[in-house]
Protein backbone atom coordinates (compact mmCIF):
# COMPACT_ATOMS: atom_id res chain seq x y z
CA UNK A 1 0.00 0.00 0.00
CA UNK A 2 1.33 3.40 -0.98
CA UNK A 3 1.86 6.08 1.64
CA UNK A 4 -0.97 8.18 0.17
CA UNK A 5 -3.40 5.24 0.34
CA UNK A 6 -2.29 4.42 3.87
CA UNK A 7 -2.91 8.02 4.94
CA UNK A 8 -6.35 8.01 3.30
CA UNK A 9 -7.25 4.75 5.06
CA UNK A 10 -6.11 6.12 8.42
CA UNK A 11 -8.09 9.32 7.85
CA UNK A 12 -11.21 7.28 7.06
CA UNK A 13 -10.69 5.13 10.16
CA UNK A 14 -10.16 8.20 12.34
CA UNK A 15 -13.32 9.81 10.99
CA UNK A 16 -15.28 6.62 11.63
CA UNK A 17 -14.00 6.46 15.21
CA UNK A 18 -14.91 10.10 15.81
CA UNK A 19 -18.40 9.58 14.40
CA UNK A 20 -18.79 6.45 16.50
CA UNK A 21 -17.70 8.29 19.63
CA UNK A 22 -20.11 11.14 18.86
CA UNK A 23 -22.98 8.71 18.36
CA UNK A 24 -22.12 6.81 21.54
CA UNK A 25 -22.11 10.00 23.59
CA UNK A 26 -24.97 11.86 21.95
CA UNK A 27 -27.47 9.35 20.54
CA UNK A 28 -29.17 8.77 23.92
CA UNK A 29 -29.84 12.50 24.15
CA UNK A 30 -30.90 12.69 20.51
CA UNK A 31 -33.21 9.71 21.05
CA UNK A 32 -34.79 11.36 24.07
CA UNK A 33 -35.23 14.62 22.12
CA UNK A 34 -36.89 12.78 19.23
CA UNK A 35 -39.14 10.86 21.61
CA UNK A 36 -40.19 14.06 23.35
CA UNK A 37 -40.79 16.11 20.20
CA UNK A 38 -42.38 13.31 18.16
CA UNK A 39 -44.99 12.57 20.82
CA UNK A 40 -45.25 16.07 22.30
CA UNK A 41 -44.07 14.94 25.73
CA UNK A 42 -42.62 17.60 27.99
CA UNK A 43 -41.81 17.89 31.67
CA UNK A 44 -41.44 21.68 31.53
CA UNK A 45 -45.09 22.17 30.56
CA UNK A 46 -46.39 20.10 33.48
CA UNK A 47 -47.67 21.95 36.56
CA UNK A 48 -45.37 21.93 39.56
CA UNK A 49 -46.48 19.74 42.45
CA UNK A 50 -47.42 21.44 45.71
CA UNK A 51 -44.53 21.52 48.14
CA UNK A 52 -44.55 19.31 51.20
CA UNK A 53 -44.83 21.00 54.60
CA UNK A 54 -43.81 20.13 58.14
CA UNK A 55 -47.39 19.11 58.92
CA UNK A 56 -47.43 16.43 56.23
CA UNK A 57 -47.12 12.69 56.84
CA UNK A 58 -45.83 10.93 53.74
CA UNK A 59 -46.45 7.21 53.23
CA UNK A 60 -44.75 5.54 50.25
CA UNK A 61 -45.83 2.09 49.03
CA UNK A 62 -43.12 0.23 47.08
CA UNK A 63 -44.04 -3.08 45.42
CA UNK A 64 -40.35 -4.08 45.51
CA UNK A 65 -37.20 -2.71 47.11
CA UNK A 66 -35.80 -0.01 44.76
CA UNK A 67 -39.18 1.24 43.47
CA UNK A 68 -39.32 3.85 46.22
CA UNK A 69 -36.01 5.46 45.30
CA UNK A 70 -36.60 5.26 41.54
CA UNK A 71 -39.98 6.95 41.67
CA UNK A 72 -39.61 9.26 44.61
CA UNK A 73 -36.08 9.48 46.01
CA UNK A 74 -36.07 13.23 45.47
CA UNK A 75 -39.59 13.74 46.81
CA UNK A 76 -38.66 11.84 49.98
CA UNK A 77 -35.71 14.21 50.47
CA UNK A 78 -37.96 17.21 49.92
CA UNK A 79 -40.37 15.90 52.56
CA UNK A 80 -37.59 15.31 55.06
CA UNK A 81 -36.10 18.73 54.41
CA UNK A 82 -39.52 20.28 55.10
CA UNK A 83 -39.76 18.46 58.42
CA UNK A 84 -42.48 16.02 57.35
CA UNK A 85 -42.72 12.49 58.70
CA UNK A 86 -41.93 9.81 56.12
CA UNK A 87 -42.60 6.06 56.11
CA UNK A 88 -41.86 3.54 53.36
CA UNK A 89 -43.77 0.26 53.03
CA UNK A 90 -42.28 -2.61 50.99
CA UNK A 91 -45.12 -4.88 49.90
CA UNK A 92 -42.70 -7.59 48.76
CA UNK A 93 -39.02 -8.21 49.43
CA UNK A 94 -38.28 -8.65 45.73
CA UNK A 95 -37.74 -12.38 46.23
CA UNK A 96 -38.66 -13.60 42.73
CA UNK A 97 -35.77 -12.06 40.77
CA UNK A 98 -34.05 -15.31 39.85
CA UNK A 99 -31.24 -13.69 37.89
CA UNK A 100 -30.27 -11.63 40.93
CA UNK A 101 -30.19 -14.82 43.01
CA UNK A 102 -28.03 -16.54 40.41
CA UNK A 103 -25.58 -13.62 40.43
CA UNK A 104 -25.52 -13.55 44.23
CA UNK A 105 -25.16 -17.31 44.70
CA UNK A 106 -23.21 -18.15 41.51
CA UNK A 107 -25.48 -21.15 40.96
CA UNK A 108 -28.34 -21.87 38.55
CA UNK A 109 -31.79 -23.09 39.49
CA UNK A 110 -32.11 -21.20 42.75
CA UNK A 111 -35.54 -21.63 44.38
CA UNK A 112 -36.89 -21.95 47.90
CA UNK A 113 -34.55 -20.81 50.67
CA UNK A 114 -32.14 -19.18 48.22
CA UNK A 115 -34.89 -16.81 47.11
CA UNK A 116 -35.81 -16.02 50.71
CA UNK A 117 -32.14 -15.20 51.23
CA UNK A 118 -32.35 -12.86 48.25
CA UNK A 119 -35.37 -11.16 49.82
CA UNK A 120 -33.39 -10.54 53.01
CA UNK A 121 -30.51 -9.16 50.93
CA UNK A 122 -32.77 -6.78 49.02
CA UNK A 123 -34.45 -5.50 52.17
CA UNK A 124 -31.00 -4.88 53.61
CA UNK A 125 -30.16 -2.90 50.49
CA UNK A 126 -33.39 -0.94 50.99
CA UNK A 127 -32.33 -0.01 54.51
CA UNK A 128 -28.96 1.17 53.21
CA UNK A 129 -30.54 3.14 50.34
CA UNK A 130 -33.07 4.84 52.58
CA UNK A 131 -30.29 5.61 55.05
CA UNK A 132 -28.59 7.58 52.28
CA UNK A 133 -31.80 9.61 51.86
CA UNK A 134 -32.05 10.21 55.60
CA UNK A 135 -34.49 7.56 56.85
CA UNK A 136 -33.85 5.19 59.76
CA UNK A 137 -34.66 1.45 59.77
CA UNK A 138 -37.64 2.21 61.99
CA UNK A 139 -39.12 4.30 59.18
CA UNK A 140 -39.36 1.23 56.94
CA UNK A 141 -42.00 -1.51 57.00
CA UNK A 142 -41.70 -4.84 55.21
CA UNK A 143 -44.95 -6.67 54.53
CA UNK A 144 -43.23 -9.57 52.73
CA UNK A 145 -45.93 -10.74 50.33
CA UNK A 146 -44.89 -12.79 47.27
CA UNK A 147 -42.98 -11.02 44.54
CA UNK A 148 -44.67 -11.65 41.16
CA UNK A 149 -47.68 -13.03 43.00
CA UNK A 150 -49.56 -9.89 44.02
CA UNK A 151 -51.86 -9.93 41.00
CA UNK A 152 -52.97 -13.45 41.87
CA UNK A 153 -53.77 -12.33 45.40
CA UNK A 154 -55.80 -9.35 44.19
CA UNK A 155 -57.84 -11.03 41.45
CA UNK A 156 -58.32 -14.43 43.11
CA UNK A 157 -60.65 -15.55 45.92
CA UNK A 158 -59.90 -13.46 49.01
CA UNK A 159 -59.20 -16.45 51.26
CA UNK A 160 -57.28 -18.61 48.78
CA UNK A 161 -53.72 -19.30 49.98
CA UNK A 162 -51.08 -18.63 47.34
CA UNK A 163 -47.74 -20.46 47.20
CA UNK A 164 -44.86 -18.60 45.60
CA UNK A 165 -43.18 -20.66 42.87
CA UNK A 166 -39.95 -18.83 43.73
CA UNK A 167 -39.63 -18.96 47.51
CA UNK A 168 -41.92 -22.02 47.76
CA UNK A 169 -43.57 -20.32 50.74
CA UNK A 170 -47.27 -19.71 51.36
CA UNK A 171 -46.80 -17.23 54.21
CA UNK A 172 -44.49 -14.33 55.07
CA UNK A 173 -41.02 -15.88 55.71
CA UNK A 174 -39.26 -12.77 57.04
CA UNK A 175 -38.74 -12.31 60.76
CA UNK A 176 -38.27 -8.55 60.27
CA UNK A 177 -41.64 -8.23 58.51
CA UNK A 178 -44.63 -6.53 60.08
CA UNK A 179 -46.49 -9.85 60.45
CA UNK A 180 -44.20 -12.89 60.09
CA UNK A 181 -46.07 -16.06 59.19
CA UNK A 182 -49.07 -14.22 57.74
CA UNK A 183 -50.77 -16.29 55.03
CA UNK A 184 -50.46 -15.24 51.42
CA UNK A 185 -54.08 -14.36 50.72
CA UNK A 186 -55.77 -11.40 49.12
CA UNK A 187 -57.69 -10.71 52.31
CA UNK A 188 -54.50 -10.49 54.37
CA UNK A 189 -52.82 -8.24 51.79
CA UNK A 190 -55.74 -5.82 51.85
CA UNK A 191 -55.92 -5.91 55.64
CA UNK A 192 -52.20 -5.15 56.02
CA UNK A 193 -52.33 -2.20 53.61
CA UNK A 194 -55.43 -0.78 55.30
CA UNK A 195 -53.89 -1.24 58.76
CA UNK A 196 -50.66 0.55 57.82
CA UNK A 197 -52.62 3.48 56.42
CA UNK A 198 -54.84 3.67 59.51
CA UNK A 199 -51.91 3.49 61.93
CA UNK A 200 -49.77 6.13 60.23
CA UNK A 201 -52.66 8.45 59.26
CA UNK A 202 -50.85 9.93 56.24
CA UNK A 203 -51.70 13.20 54.56
CA UNK A 204 -49.95 12.04 51.36
CA UNK A 205 -49.78 8.48 50.02
CA UNK A 206 -47.58 7.46 47.09
CA UNK A 207 -48.33 4.26 45.16
CA UNK A 208 -48.00 2.97 41.59
CA UNK A 209 -50.44 4.07 38.93
CA UNK A 210 -52.66 1.41 37.39
CA UNK A 211 -50.97 2.22 34.07
CA UNK A 212 -47.68 0.66 35.20
CA UNK A 213 -46.69 -2.32 33.04
CA UNK A 214 -45.68 -4.52 35.98
CA UNK A 215 -48.59 -6.58 37.38
CA UNK A 216 -47.26 -6.29 40.95
CA UNK A 217 -47.30 -2.51 40.61
CA UNK A 218 -50.84 -2.43 39.28
CA UNK A 219 -51.95 -4.72 42.11
CA UNK A 220 -50.41 -2.47 44.76
CA UNK A 221 -51.93 0.61 43.16
CA UNK A 222 -55.36 -1.01 43.11
CA UNK A 223 -55.23 -2.13 46.75
CA UNK A 224 -53.98 1.26 47.97
CA UNK A 225 -56.62 3.12 45.94
CA UNK A 226 -59.29 0.79 47.34
CA UNK A 227 -58.13 1.38 50.91
CA UNK A 228 -58.01 5.17 50.49
CA UNK A 229 -61.43 5.27 48.82
CA UNK A 230 -62.93 3.21 51.64
CA UNK A 231 -61.96 5.90 54.14
CA UNK A 232 -62.83 8.84 51.89
CA UNK A 233 -59.19 9.88 51.42
CA UNK A 234 -58.53 9.00 47.78
CA UNK A 235 -57.55 12.63 47.19
CA UNK A 236 -54.49 12.10 49.40
CA UNK A 237 -53.08 9.64 46.85
CA UNK A 238 -50.29 10.51 44.44
CA UNK A 239 -49.45 7.95 41.78
CA UNK A 240 -46.10 7.16 40.18
CA UNK A 241 -44.87 4.95 37.37
CA UNK A 242 -41.68 2.90 37.18
CA UNK A 243 -42.41 0.45 34.37
CA UNK A 244 -43.53 2.69 31.52
CA UNK A 245 -42.83 2.10 27.83
CA UNK A 246 -40.10 -0.48 27.07
CA UNK A 247 -37.64 2.29 26.11
CA UNK A 248 -38.59 4.67 28.96
CA UNK A 249 -36.99 6.56 30.72
CA UNK A 250 -34.77 8.20 28.15
CA UNK A 251 -31.90 8.80 27.95
CA UNK A 252 -30.37 5.82 29.74
CA UNK A 253 -27.42 6.26 32.06
CA UNK A 254 -26.51 9.26 34.22
CA UNK A 255 -28.03 12.49 32.87
CA UNK A 256 -28.87 14.46 35.99
CA UNK A 257 -29.86 17.68 34.21
CA UNK A 258 -32.16 16.00 31.71
CA UNK A 259 -35.94 16.08 32.36
CA UNK A 260 -38.04 13.03 33.11
CA UNK A 261 -41.15 13.15 30.94
CA UNK A 262 -44.21 10.87 31.10
CA UNK A 263 -44.24 7.58 29.18
CA UNK A 264 -46.60 7.18 26.25
CA UNK A 265 -48.71 4.55 28.00
CA UNK A 266 -49.68 7.09 30.66
CA UNK A 267 -49.28 10.39 28.84
CA UNK A 268 -52.87 11.57 29.46
CA UNK A 269 -52.77 11.24 33.25
CA UNK A 270 -52.79 14.51 35.26
CA UNK A 271 -49.05 14.51 35.91
CA UNK A 272 -47.31 17.02 38.10
CA UNK A 273 -43.62 17.81 38.12
CA UNK A 274 -41.52 17.51 41.27
CA UNK A 275 -38.43 19.63 40.67
CA UNK A 276 -35.32 18.41 42.46
CA UNK A 277 -32.50 20.39 43.96
CA UNK A 278 -29.13 19.42 42.41
CA UNK A 279 -27.94 17.87 45.68
CA UNK A 280 -31.09 15.75 45.84
CA UNK A 281 -30.34 14.35 42.38
CA UNK A 282 -26.84 13.35 43.46
CA UNK A 283 -28.09 11.81 46.69
CA UNK A 284 -30.82 9.92 44.85
CA UNK A 285 -28.20 8.44 42.52
CA UNK A 286 -26.09 7.40 45.52
CA UNK A 287 -29.15 5.70 47.04
CA UNK A 288 -29.78 3.84 43.77
CA UNK A 289 -26.23 2.48 43.92
CA UNK A 290 -26.99 0.87 47.29
CA UNK A 291 -29.15 -1.64 45.40
CA UNK A 292 -26.08 -3.57 44.37
CA UNK A 293 -27.98 -6.75 43.45
CA UNK A 294 -29.94 -4.73 40.89
CA UNK A 295 -27.23 -2.35 39.69
CA UNK A 296 -25.09 -5.32 38.67
CA UNK A 297 -27.60 -6.17 35.94
CA UNK A 298 -29.57 -2.99 35.23
CA UNK A 299 -27.22 -0.13 35.99
CA UNK A 300 -28.03 2.21 33.07
CA UNK A 301 -31.77 1.63 33.46
CA UNK A 302 -31.71 2.43 37.17
CA UNK A 303 -29.48 5.45 36.64
CA UNK A 304 -31.97 6.86 34.13
CA UNK A 305 -34.43 7.67 36.95
CA UNK A 306 -31.99 10.18 38.46
CA UNK A 307 -33.02 13.28 36.56
CA UNK A 308 -33.90 16.86 37.39
CA UNK A 309 -37.54 16.09 38.19
CA UNK A 310 -39.88 13.29 39.25
CA UNK A 311 -43.47 12.67 38.19
CA UNK A 312 -46.59 12.23 40.29
CA UNK A 313 -50.19 11.98 39.10
CA UNK A 314 -53.29 12.99 41.03
CA UNK A 315 -55.28 10.10 39.54
CA UNK A 316 -54.55 6.38 39.93
CA UNK A 317 -55.45 5.78 36.25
Amino acid sequence: MSRARWRAAMATLTAALLVGAFMLVNVPLVGAWLYETRFDLSAARLPAAAQVTASDRLLVFAPHPDDEVLCCGGFIQEALAAGALVRVVYVTAGDAFELAAVVAERELGRRGSAMVKLGRLRFGEAQAAMGVLGLAPGDLTLLGFPDRGLRELVIGPADRVYTSPYTLRSSVPYEQARSPGLAYTGAELRAEVAAVIEEFAPTLVLAPTLRDRHPDHRAVGAVVAEALAATGHLDSGRWYIVHGDPEWPLPKGVHLRQPLFPPLRARELPWERVDLEPEWEVTKLQAIYEYRSQVTMMKRYLQSFAKRNELLSRAPE
